[in-house]
């Protein structure tokens, strides 16, 4: 696996939860994990997100990379490399039947 610094705990929900911001792209509603105690991130998808069916369903663990293209390379790619801001570039991949989320953030 790529080295990686753990960022946050992904938790599909179905509750609307106060605060939450929403990635039109996705069309998914999310907290920020920085603002919880143990770093999870509720993800509330609306019915027509275009994200997999994996990825809405699959609790999931985010981990910060220096380069995203290289750490896809040679994995199990389920969502691809794409923006969701200025900042920050994600893609999920799975391993066996866990998901987990590659961040990353453009350095300030």
């Amino acid at each position: 696996m790529p080295a990686g610094v753990f960022h946050h705990f992904g938790v599909p929900t179905q509750r609307k939860i106060p605060g939450a911001v929403y990635i039109e792209g996705a069309k998914v509603h999310v907290t920020d994990p920085a603002a919880h105690p143990f770093n999870v991130e509720f993800v509330r998808f609306e019915p027509d997100s275009p994200m997999p069916e994996q990825v809405k369903r699959t609790p999931h663990a985010a981990f910060v990379v220096d380069d995203l293209d290289a750490a896809v390379k040679g994995r199990n790619v389920i969502v691809a490399p794409c923006a969701v801001g200025p900042d920050l570039r994600i893609a999920f991949i799975s391993d066996g039947d866990a998901v987990i989320e590659l961040m990353e953030m453009k350095k300030q």
